[in-house]
Protein backbone atom coordinates (compact mmCIF):
# COMPACT_ATOMS: atom_id res chain seq x y z
CA UNK A 1 0.00 0.00 0.00
CA UNK A 2 1.34 3.42 -0.97
CA UNK A 3 2.58 5.32 2.06
CA UNK A 4 1.18 8.76 2.73
CA UNK A 5 4.63 10.27 2.26
CA UNK A 6 4.99 8.79 -1.21
CA UNK A 7 1.55 10.14 -2.12
CA UNK A 8 2.40 13.55 -0.72
CA UNK A 9 5.71 13.92 -2.54
CA UNK A 10 4.27 12.71 -5.84
CA UNK A 11 1.51 15.34 -5.69
CA UNK A 12 3.70 18.37 -5.02
CA UNK A 13 3.58 20.93 -7.81
CA UNK A 14 3.89 24.64 -8.50
CA UNK A 15 1.09 27.14 -8.06
CA UNK A 16 1.17 27.88 -11.79
CA UNK A 17 0.62 24.22 -12.63
CA UNK A 18 -1.94 23.64 -9.89
CA UNK A 19 -4.33 26.42 -10.98
CA UNK A 20 -4.42 24.93 -14.47
CA UNK A 21 -6.73 22.35 -12.88
CA UNK A 22 -9.37 25.11 -12.74
CA UNK A 23 -11.54 25.14 -15.85
CA UNK A 24 -13.93 27.71 -17.32
CA UNK A 25 -17.32 27.53 -15.68
CA UNK A 26 -15.98 25.95 -12.49
CA UNK A 27 -17.17 26.92 -9.03
CA UNK A 28 -14.10 27.61 -6.88
CA UNK A 29 -14.42 27.81 -3.09
CA UNK A 30 -11.67 29.71 -1.28
CA UNK A 31 -10.81 29.02 2.35
CA UNK A 32 -12.32 31.49 4.77
CA UNK A 33 -10.90 34.72 6.20
CA UNK A 34 -7.33 34.55 7.56
CA UNK A 35 -6.97 31.01 6.24
CA UNK A 36 -7.05 32.25 2.65
CA UNK A 37 -4.31 30.66 0.47
CA UNK A 38 -3.17 33.98 -1.00
CA UNK A 39 -0.32 32.42 -2.99
CA UNK A 40 -2.79 30.16 -4.84
CA UNK A 41 -5.35 32.95 -5.30
CA UNK A 42 -2.68 35.19 -6.82
CA UNK A 43 -1.65 32.40 -9.19
CA UNK A 44 -5.26 31.89 -10.23
CA UNK A 45 -5.70 35.60 -10.96
CA UNK A 46 -2.43 35.64 -12.93
CA UNK A 47 -3.87 32.82 -15.06
CA UNK A 48 -7.15 34.68 -15.68
CA UNK A 49 -6.81 34.70 -19.47
CA UNK A 50 -7.24 30.92 -19.44
CA UNK A 51 -10.68 31.15 -17.80
CA UNK A 52 -14.18 32.26 -18.62
CA UNK A 53 -16.99 32.56 -16.07
CA UNK A 54 -15.24 31.00 -13.09
CA UNK A 55 -17.44 31.47 -10.01
CA UNK A 56 -15.52 32.38 -6.84
CA UNK A 57 -17.37 31.49 -3.62
CA UNK A 58 -16.37 32.36 -0.05
CA UNK A 59 -17.40 34.34 3.00
CA UNK A 60 -15.08 37.03 4.41
CA UNK A 61 -12.12 37.71 2.11
CA UNK A 62 -9.05 38.99 3.93
CA UNK A 63 -6.87 39.06 0.82
CA UNK A 64 -6.95 41.55 -2.04
CA UNK A 65 -9.76 39.80 -3.94
CA UNK A 66 -8.27 40.88 -7.29
CA UNK A 67 -10.73 38.58 -9.07
CA UNK A 68 -13.52 40.94 -7.94
CA UNK A 69 -11.92 44.10 -9.29
CA UNK A 70 -13.21 46.01 -12.36
CA UNK A 71 -12.07 44.43 -15.61
CA UNK A 72 -12.13 40.86 -14.29
CA UNK A 73 -15.79 40.19 -15.13
CA UNK A 74 -14.97 38.16 -18.23
CA UNK A 75 -12.93 35.69 -16.21
CA UNK A 76 -14.44 35.60 -12.73
CA UNK A 77 -17.70 36.32 -10.97
CA UNK A 78 -17.71 36.47 -7.20
CA UNK A 79 -20.59 34.89 -5.29
CA UNK A 80 -20.34 36.21 -1.73
CA UNK A 81 -21.83 34.29 1.17
CA UNK A 82 -20.74 37.25 3.34
CA UNK A 83 -19.68 40.55 1.83
CA UNK A 84 -16.33 41.88 3.04
CA UNK A 85 -14.42 45.10 2.50
CA UNK A 86 -12.55 43.90 -0.57
CA UNK A 87 -15.66 42.50 -2.28
CA UNK A 88 -18.32 45.05 -1.28
CA UNK A 89 -17.92 47.22 -4.39
CA UNK A 90 -18.20 44.24 -6.75
CA UNK A 91 -21.56 43.25 -5.26
CA UNK A 92 -22.81 46.85 -5.10
CA UNK A 93 -21.85 47.51 -8.73
CA UNK A 94 -23.33 44.31 -10.13
CA UNK A 95 -20.00 42.60 -10.85
CA UNK A 96 -20.64 40.11 -8.06
CA UNK A 97 -23.53 38.40 -6.34
CA UNK A 98 -24.63 37.77 -2.77
CA UNK A 99 -26.27 34.58 -1.55
CA UNK A 100 -28.19 34.93 1.74
CA UNK A 101 -27.50 32.07 4.13
CA UNK A 102 -26.93 31.12 7.74
CA UNK A 103 -23.26 30.33 8.40
CA UNK A 104 -24.23 26.95 9.88
CA UNK A 105 -25.90 25.92 6.63
CA UNK A 106 -23.03 26.67 4.22
CA UNK A 107 -21.62 23.10 4.32
CA UNK A 108 -25.06 21.82 3.35
CA UNK A 109 -25.16 24.21 0.40
CA UNK A 110 -21.94 22.66 -0.91
CA UNK A 111 -23.75 19.32 -0.91
CA UNK A 112 -26.82 20.67 -2.70
CA UNK A 113 -27.35 24.08 -4.31
CA UNK A 114 -23.66 25.00 -4.64
CA UNK A 115 -21.68 21.90 -5.66
CA UNK A 116 -17.92 22.53 -5.51
CA UNK A 117 -15.58 21.95 -8.44
CA UNK A 118 -12.34 23.22 -6.90
CA UNK A 119 -11.34 24.07 -3.32
CA UNK A 120 -8.35 26.34 -2.71
CA UNK A 121 -7.12 25.87 0.85
CA UNK A 122 -4.16 26.41 3.20
CA UNK A 123 -2.87 23.54 5.33
CA UNK A 124 0.01 22.81 7.66
CA UNK A 125 2.71 20.41 6.54
CA UNK A 126 1.57 16.84 7.21
CA UNK A 127 2.25 15.32 10.63
CA UNK A 128 3.75 11.89 11.22
CA UNK A 129 0.40 10.28 10.38
CA UNK A 130 -0.06 12.07 7.08
CA UNK A 131 -2.61 14.51 8.48
CA UNK A 132 -2.62 18.20 7.61
CA UNK A 133 -4.46 20.71 9.76
CA UNK A 134 -6.74 23.37 8.29
CA UNK A 135 -5.38 25.65 10.98
CA UNK A 136 -7.34 28.84 11.57
CA UNK A 137 -10.27 28.03 9.26
CA UNK A 138 -12.25 24.81 9.50
CA UNK A 139 -15.76 26.36 9.20
CA UNK A 140 -17.05 25.65 5.66
CA UNK A 141 -13.53 24.75 4.46
CA UNK A 142 -13.78 21.16 5.66
CA UNK A 143 -17.02 20.70 3.72
CA UNK A 144 -15.39 22.23 0.62
CA UNK A 145 -12.58 19.67 0.89
CA UNK A 146 -15.05 16.80 1.26
CA UNK A 147 -17.27 17.98 -1.61
CA UNK A 148 -14.79 19.32 -4.19
CA UNK A 149 -13.82 17.39 -7.28
CA UNK A 150 -10.32 18.89 -7.00
CA UNK A 151 -8.57 20.14 -3.84
CA UNK A 152 -5.50 22.37 -4.21
CA UNK A 153 -3.59 23.15 -1.01
CA UNK A 154 -0.96 25.72 -0.19
CA UNK A 155 1.26 23.98 2.36
CA UNK A 156 2.31 26.70 4.78
CA UNK A 157 4.55 26.00 7.77
CA UNK A 158 3.39 29.30 9.30
CA UNK A 159 -0.16 27.98 9.63
CA UNK A 160 -0.92 27.01 13.25
CA UNK A 161 -1.60 23.30 13.73
CA UNK A 162 -5.01 23.14 15.40
CA UNK A 163 -6.88 20.19 16.88
CA UNK A 164 -10.49 19.08 17.22
CA UNK A 165 -11.96 18.17 13.85
CA UNK A 166 -9.45 20.12 11.79
CA UNK A 167 -7.40 17.34 10.19
CA UNK A 168 -7.38 16.45 6.50
CA UNK A 169 -5.61 13.32 5.24
CA UNK A 170 -3.08 13.98 2.50
CA UNK A 171 -4.97 11.58 0.22
CA UNK A 172 -7.94 13.98 0.26
CA UNK A 173 -5.81 16.62 -1.49
CA UNK A 174 -4.95 16.54 -5.19
CA UNK A 175 -2.18 19.14 -5.43
CA UNK A 176 0.28 20.40 -2.83
CA UNK A 177 1.99 23.75 -3.35
CA UNK A 178 4.62 24.40 -0.65
CA UNK A 179 4.84 28.11 0.14
CA UNK A 180 5.46 29.58 3.57
CA UNK A 181 4.04 33.02 4.35
CA UNK A 182 2.72 34.78 7.47
CA UNK A 183 -0.95 34.05 8.15
CA UNK A 184 -3.09 37.09 7.37
CA UNK A 185 -3.37 39.15 10.56
CA UNK A 186 -6.39 40.98 11.90
CA UNK A 187 -5.17 44.10 13.66
CA UNK A 188 -6.70 44.88 17.06
CA UNK A 189 -9.53 47.42 16.73
CA UNK A 190 -9.44 50.87 18.28
CA UNK A 191 -11.59 51.04 21.39
CA UNK A 192 -12.94 54.50 22.15
CA UNK A 193 -15.06 55.81 25.03
CA UNK A 194 -18.33 54.77 23.34
CA UNK A 195 -17.14 51.19 22.88
CA UNK A 196 -15.86 51.15 26.47
CA UNK A 197 -19.29 52.22 27.76
CA UNK A 198 -20.97 49.52 25.67
CA UNK A 199 -18.46 46.96 26.90
CA UNK A 200 -19.17 47.90 30.51
CA UNK A 201 -22.94 47.59 29.98
CA UNK A 202 -22.64 44.21 28.26
CA UNK A 203 -20.26 42.93 30.94
CA UNK A 204 -22.91 43.70 33.57
CA UNK A 205 -25.09 41.00 31.96
CA UNK A 206 -22.35 38.34 32.16
CA UNK A 207 -21.99 36.14 35.21
CA UNK A 208 -19.25 33.87 36.56
CA UNK A 209 -19.24 30.54 34.73
CA UNK A 210 -21.00 31.80 31.57
CA UNK A 211 -19.95 30.49 28.16
CA UNK A 212 -19.47 33.26 25.59
CA UNK A 213 -19.92 33.72 21.88
CA UNK A 214 -18.17 36.82 20.58
CA UNK A 215 -18.10 38.47 17.19
CA UNK A 216 -15.40 40.57 15.54
CA UNK A 217 -14.49 44.16 16.25
CA UNK A 218 -14.18 46.89 18.84
CA UNK A 219 -17.32 46.04 20.82
CA UNK A 220 -16.49 42.37 21.56
CA UNK A 221 -12.96 43.40 22.48
CA UNK A 222 -14.34 46.16 24.72
CA UNK A 223 -16.58 43.61 26.45
CA UNK A 224 -13.57 41.42 27.19
CA UNK A 225 -11.82 44.43 28.73
CA UNK A 226 -14.49 44.57 31.44
CA UNK A 227 -14.55 40.87 32.28
CA UNK A 228 -11.29 40.75 34.23
CA UNK A 229 -13.10 40.34 37.54
CA UNK A 230 -15.17 37.36 36.32
CA UNK A 231 -14.37 33.73 37.04
CA UNK A 232 -14.42 30.50 35.04
CA UNK A 233 -15.77 31.87 31.78
CA UNK A 234 -15.92 29.59 28.76
CA UNK A 235 -15.80 29.95 24.99
CA UNK A 236 -18.13 28.38 22.42
CA UNK A 237 -18.02 30.83 19.54
CA UNK A 238 -17.75 30.86 15.80
CA UNK A 239 -14.44 32.71 16.29
CA UNK A 240 -12.28 34.50 18.80
CA UNK A 241 -9.36 36.90 18.64
CA UNK A 242 -6.52 38.27 20.80
CA UNK A 243 -8.77 39.54 23.60
CA UNK A 244 -9.64 35.98 24.57
CA UNK A 245 -5.94 35.08 24.79
CA UNK A 246 -5.38 37.88 27.28
CA UNK A 247 -8.22 36.67 29.54
CA UNK A 248 -7.12 33.06 29.18
CA UNK A 249 -3.61 33.90 30.29
CA UNK A 250 -5.06 35.91 33.19
CA UNK A 251 -7.02 32.87 34.37
CA UNK A 252 -10.44 34.45 33.71
CA UNK A 253 -11.36 32.07 30.88
CA UNK A 254 -10.90 28.48 32.04
CA UNK A 255 -13.74 26.63 30.25
CA UNK A 256 -14.11 24.53 33.40
CA UNK A 257 -17.80 25.30 33.94
CA UNK A 258 -18.85 24.39 30.42
CA UNK A 259 -21.47 21.69 30.06
CA UNK A 260 -20.33 20.83 26.51
CA UNK A 261 -16.64 20.20 25.81
CA UNK A 262 -15.50 21.28 29.30
CA UNK A 263 -11.95 22.59 29.29
CA UNK A 264 -12.06 23.41 25.57
CA UNK A 265 -12.21 26.63 23.56
CA UNK A 266 -14.69 25.62 20.84
CA UNK A 267 -14.56 27.65 17.61
CA UNK A 268 -14.88 27.20 13.87
CA UNK A 269 -12.37 29.85 12.72
CA UNK A 270 -9.84 32.30 14.15
CA UNK A 271 -8.73 35.83 13.28
CA UNK A 272 -6.07 37.86 15.06
CA UNK A 273 -2.40 38.71 15.39
CA UNK A 274 0.59 36.42 15.73
CA UNK A 275 -0.11 36.33 19.48
CA UNK A 276 -3.36 34.47 18.78
CA UNK A 277 -1.78 32.16 16.22
CA UNK A 278 0.99 31.24 18.66
CA UNK A 279 -1.59 30.57 21.39
CA UNK A 280 -3.62 28.12 19.30
CA UNK A 281 -0.69 26.33 17.62
CA UNK A 282 -0.54 22.73 18.91
CA UNK A 283 -2.81 23.75 21.81
CA UNK A 284 -4.90 20.72 22.78
CA UNK A 285 -7.37 22.94 24.65
CA UNK A 286 -8.43 24.70 21.43
CA UNK A 287 -11.06 22.67 19.56
CA UNK A 288 -11.84 23.68 15.98
CA UNK A 289 -14.72 21.98 14.19
CA UNK A 290 -16.86 22.55 11.08
CA UNK A 291 -19.44 25.31 11.26
CA UNK A 292 -22.40 22.96 10.84
CA UNK A 293 -21.41 21.59 14.26
CA UNK A 294 -20.13 24.67 16.13
CA UNK A 295 -22.95 26.95 14.94
CA UNK A 296 -25.77 24.42 15.07
CA UNK A 297 -28.31 26.01 17.45
CA UNK A 298 -29.04 22.62 19.00
CA UNK A 299 -25.32 22.08 19.72
CA UNK A 300 -24.94 25.63 21.03
CA UNK A 301 -27.89 25.04 23.38
CA UNK A 302 -26.04 22.19 25.08
CA UNK A 303 -23.92 24.88 26.73
CA UNK A 304 -25.72 26.08 29.85
CA UNK A 305 -25.56 29.85 30.42
CA UNK A 306 -24.54 30.58 26.83
CA UNK A 307 -24.26 34.33 26.22
CA UNK A 308 -24.28 35.44 22.60
CA UNK A 309 -22.88 38.91 21.81
CA UNK A 310 -23.34 40.40 18.34
CA UNK A 311 -23.70 43.80 16.70
CA UNK A 312 -25.89 45.39 14.06
CA UNK A 313 -26.61 48.35 11.79
CA UNK A 314 -30.08 49.33 13.04
CA UNK A 315 -32.82 48.30 15.45
CA UNK A 316 -36.37 49.53 14.96
CA UNK A 317 -38.86 50.26 17.73
CA UNK A 318 -40.38 46.78 17.38
CA UNK A 319 -36.99 45.17 18.00
CA UNK A 320 -36.27 44.08 14.44
CA UNK A 321 -32.52 43.94 13.82
CA UNK A 322 -30.76 44.79 10.55
CA UNK A 323 -27.15 43.63 10.73
CA UNK A 324 -26.04 43.15 7.14
CA UNK A 325 -27.41 45.87 4.88
CA UNK A 326 -27.90 49.60 4.71
CA UNK A 327 -31.23 49.81 2.95
CA UNK A 328 -30.92 47.34 0.05
CA UNK A 329 -27.11 47.71 -0.12
CA UNK A 330 -25.49 44.54 1.18
CA UNK A 331 -22.48 45.33 3.39
CA UNK A 332 -21.83 42.04 5.19
CA UNK A 333 -23.96 38.94 5.76
CA UNK A 334 -26.09 36.98 8.19
CA UNK A 335 -23.08 35.01 9.38
CA UNK A 336 -23.66 33.21 12.66
CA UNK A 337 -25.73 35.84 14.43
CA UNK A 338 -29.06 34.03 14.17
CA UNK A 339 -27.46 30.63 14.80
CA UNK A 340 -26.17 31.81 18.16
CA UNK A 341 -29.17 33.89 19.16
CA UNK A 342 -31.41 30.86 18.66
CA UNK A 343 -28.91 28.58 20.38
CA UNK A 344 -28.73 30.95 23.35
CA UNK A 345 -32.54 30.99 23.55
CA UNK A 346 -32.52 27.19 23.98
CA UNK A 347 -29.61 27.23 26.44
CA UNK A 348 -30.46 26.76 30.12
CA UNK A 349 -29.80 30.23 31.56
CA UNK A 350 -28.81 31.53 28.12
CA UNK A 351 -28.98 35.16 26.98
CA UNK A 352 -28.39 36.92 23.68
CA UNK A 353 -27.19 40.50 23.31
CA UNK A 354 -27.21 42.87 20.36
CA UNK A 355 -24.63 45.54 21.20
CA UNK A 356 -24.10 48.70 19.18
CA UNK A 357 -23.26 52.41 19.44
CA UNK A 358 -26.41 54.51 19.70
CA UNK A 359 -25.47 56.51 16.59
CA UNK A 360 -23.60 56.29 13.31
CA UNK A 361 -20.66 58.58 14.13
CA UNK A 362 -23.05 60.95 15.91
CA UNK A 363 -24.94 61.73 12.69
CA UNK A 364 -27.90 59.35 12.78
CA UNK A 365 -29.59 57.16 15.35
CA UNK A 366 -29.18 53.41 15.12
CA UNK A 367 -32.47 53.03 17.00
CA UNK A 368 -35.06 54.05 14.44
CA UNK A 369 -38.86 54.12 14.06
CA UNK A 370 -38.58 51.97 10.94
CA UNK A 371 -35.64 50.20 9.35
CA UNK A 372 -34.30 51.86 6.22
CA UNK A 373 -36.38 51.01 3.15
CA UNK A 374 -35.14 47.78 1.64
CA UNK A 375 -33.06 46.74 4.64
CA UNK A 376 -32.88 43.01 5.34
CA UNK A 377 -34.14 41.89 8.74
CA UNK A 378 -31.31 39.70 10.03
CA UNK A 379 -32.74 38.85 13.44
CA UNK A 380 -36.50 38.97 13.80
CA UNK A 381 -38.21 40.68 16.69
CA UNK A 382 -39.29 37.37 18.23
CA UNK A 383 -35.66 36.29 18.56
CA UNK A 384 -34.16 39.45 20.07
CA UNK A 385 -33.40 39.32 23.79
CA UNK A 386 -31.25 42.28 24.93
CA UNK A 387 -30.20 45.39 23.03
CA UNK A 388 -27.29 47.34 24.53
CA UNK A 389 -25.86 50.79 23.71
CA UNK A 390 -23.54 53.08 25.63
CA UNK A 391 -26.67 54.36 27.43
CA UNK A 392 -27.77 51.06 28.90
CA UNK A 393 -29.50 47.74 28.21
CA UNK A 394 -33.05 47.16 26.95
CA UNK A 395 -34.61 43.76 27.60
CA UNK A 396 -37.09 43.01 24.81
CA UNK A 397 -37.95 39.30 25.02
CA UNK A 398 -41.38 38.75 26.55
CA UNK A 399 -42.28 42.42 26.36
CA UNK A 400 -45.05 44.13 24.38
CA UNK A 401 -44.40 46.38 21.41
CA UNK A 402 -45.14 49.38 23.59
CA UNK A 403 -42.76 48.22 26.32
CA UNK A 404 -40.06 47.47 23.76
CA UNK A 405 -40.33 50.89 22.17
CA UNK A 406 -40.10 52.60 25.56
CA UNK A 407 -37.04 50.55 26.59
CA UNK A 408 -35.27 51.24 23.29
CA UNK A 409 -35.94 54.97 23.46
CA UNK A 410 -34.35 55.02 26.92
CA UNK A 411 -31.05 53.70 25.52
CA UNK A 412 -31.09 55.82 22.34
CA UNK A 413 -28.79 58.82 22.02
CA UNK A 414 -30.35 61.85 23.79
CA UNK A 415 -30.16 63.91 20.58
CA UNK A 416 -32.65 61.57 18.90
CA UNK A 417 -34.98 60.65 21.72
CA UNK A 418 -37.52 63.42 21.06
CA UNK A 419 -38.26 62.25 17.52
CA UNK A 420 -38.49 58.66 18.73
CA UNK A 421 -40.90 59.75 21.43
CA UNK A 422 -43.03 61.49 18.79
CA UNK A 423 -43.21 58.21 16.87
CA UNK A 424 -44.12 56.41 20.09
CA UNK A 425 -47.05 58.78 20.66
CA UNK A 426 -48.27 58.35 17.06
CA UNK A 427 -47.98 54.59 17.19
CA UNK A 428 -49.34 53.82 20.64
CA UNK A 429 -51.70 56.78 21.15
CA UNK A 430 -50.20 57.58 24.54
CA UNK A 431 -47.35 59.61 25.95
CA UNK A 432 -44.26 58.16 27.59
Amino acid sequence: MESWNTYYISHITTAEEAVKRIKSGDRVVIQHACGEPTFLVNAMVANAEAYRDVEIVHMVAMGQAAYAQPGMERYFRHNALFVGGSTRAAVAEGRGDFTPCFFSEVPGLFQSALPVDVALITVTPPDENGKCSLGVSVDYTMAAVKCAKTVIAQVNADMPYTYGDAAVDVTEIDCFVPHDAPIIPLAPPKIGPVEEAIGRNVASLIQDGDTLQLGIGAIPDAVLKFLKDKKDLGIHSEMFSDGVVELAQAGVITNQKKTLHPGKYVVTFLMGTQRLYDFVDHNPDVFLAPVDYVNDPFVIAQNDNLVSINSCVQVDLMGQVASESIGPRQISGTGGQVDFIRGAARSKGGRSIIAMPSTVKGKASKIVPLLDAGAAVTTCRCDVDYVVTEYGAAHLKGHTLRQRAKALIEIAHPDFRDELKEEYVRRFHSSL
